[in-house]
């Protein structure tokens, strides 16, 4: 449970821009401790301090908001696993382990709950199903003390309407933000600038979009949602470098690979200057949450934060090429061929 008292969520957006860092599931993956496919966050409860590092790791790097890693963390994922006894273990012990780290930092503490897979527009009695899912894994947030939640990837707007109302019972804010999967319109055939002023005029704290694109196509449709919607605005885009033709990171495709989405990204890569452009570039269109999601690392969170004029923690070592003992201004060798070597402009 909260021992002291942290500004609201609302505090924050009223501060200025609040700067948000997930992507977990596939950091973690990345280093060993979440099985790709399933992507269950089975490490909260095996390899606890993973968990904590990396929590550590975003604080340094400048985010505002820990969050909960439960993303996956719901009754039909874990049954899956043969893990469904450990279903209020692991998300509890993930609201704690984001606490514990946020109250190093001042940072706010989300709930999670993201896309089940088990919604169906067509099918009503799958309604309950959801509806059941998310209220256990936000009850059991909600006790522990969460600041708000974070409703995320959402590719049907009904099933992230369920999501609203199970926080708005619960006494808490929440942020809701789509997925952008297919090319204009949510699957239960919603534009997606539509479905976030409905989202809106529901009473959701923020909405915007999240996780599939990168930067580049996720800022068109993220300007048109800022001039239409009512609310606060986030924008969390992958960390990929998408393309007008190949839109999403599941729809990436590069020669002789098979399937690039989501094991072969790694070329696809955004680098820390995009990503600090990204933030700029947000910030400039009036975007009140910018974030960033799968691929994230917390070198691109740092690049953010700085490129929003913050100095954080981890700024005490961000890069300092004139230190360089080739390309710094008091580089010890001037050697052409030295130069050449390290495509130095002479």
């Amino acid at each position: 449970m909260k021992t002291e008292m942290r500004p609201t969520l609302g505090d924050r957006l009223a501060q200025g821009i609040v700067l948000g860092a997930e992507g977990y599931v596939f950091e973690l993956e990345r280093r060993g401790y979440i099985k790709a496919g399933a992507y269950v966050p089975e490490v909260v409860l095996d390899f606890p301090d993973a968990v904590t590092e990396l929590h550590r790791e975003f604080l340094r790097a400048g985010a505002d908001v820990m969050v909960a890693l439960t993303y996956y963390a719901h009754r039909e994922k874990l049954r899956q696993l043969g893990r469904e006894s450990d279903l209020e273990e692991m998300n509890r012990q993930a609201v704690r382990l984001a606490q514990a780290v946020a109250s190093e930092g001042g940072a706010l503490v989300a709930g999670n709950v993201c896309n089940t897979w088990a919604y169906d527009p067509k099918d009503p009695s799958t309604t309950a199903v959801v509806r059941g899912m998310y209220a256990e894994q936000l009850g059991w947030a909600a006790e522990e003390g969460v600041d708000f939640v974070i409703s995320e990837t959402n590719d049907y707007l009904g099933e992230a309407l369920i999501a609203l109302e199970v926080s708005q019972e619960l006494g808490l804010p929440a942020m809701v933000t789509m997925a952008t999967t297919q090319p204009a319109k949510t699957w239960d055939g919603y534009g997606y600038v539509e479905a976030c002023k409905i989202l809106a005029g529901h009473g959701a704290a923020v909405v915007g979009l999240n996780c599939d694109r990168g930067p580049a196509t996720m800022l068109p449709l993220i300007a048109r949602i800022r001039e239409q919607a009512d609310c606060a605005v986030a924008a969390q885009p992958v960390a990929y470098r998408t393309s007008e033709a190949m839109p999403t990171m599941e729809s990436l495709r590069a020669d002789g690979v098979s399937r690039v989405f989501p094991l072969a990204l790694d070329p696809f890569s955004c680098t820390r200057f995009e990503m600090a452009d990204f933030a700029e570039a947000s910030r400039d269109l009036g975007v009140n949450y910018v974030g960033i999601c799968c691929g994230a690392g917390p070198h691109h969170v740092r690049a953010m934060a700085e490129a929003l004029g913050r100095t954080v923690p981890a700024s005490r070592y961000s890069p300092s090429m004139d230190l360089h003992p080739v390309l710094g201004a008091t580089a010890t060798s001037h050697d052409p061929d030295v130069l050449d070597a390290w495509n130095v402009p002479r």
